[in-house]
């Protein structure tokens, strides 16, 4: 699972049949601290995530098709859930010197 931040929606009008109904988000990899550190993916949506959110996002086809209910289907990463915040002692800890 990695953390990522919505850029934006995907609009697709012509998609496979399993995957109507389904919004697709594009999202671009981001350390905790905020910062990029991958290419955009385009997502499957399932937590009403929007632009700006910084998200959890599930990037492996078997585990995605199984949330979505559509094994055996071309789905390979899918938005898990919304982050609230993020602590990260470790950085504290650096700041504090």
């Amino acid at each position: 699972m990695i953390l990522a931040r919505v850029l934006g929606p995907v609009v697709s009008t012509v998609k496979i049949r399993s995957l109507e109904g389904h919004k697709l988000l594009l999202v671009r990899p981001v350390r905790p601290d905020g910062s990029f550190t991958a290419k955009p993916v385009v997502a499957v949506d399932t937590v009403q995530a929007g632009k700006g959110d910084t998200v959890l996002v599930l990037d492996e086809g078997g585990s995605a098709g199984i949330i979505l209910g559509l094994t055996g289907q071309p789905v390979r990463t899918v938005i898990t859930g919304i982050v609230d915040s993020i602590e990260n002692k470790e950085n504290d800890n650096d700041k504090r010197g």
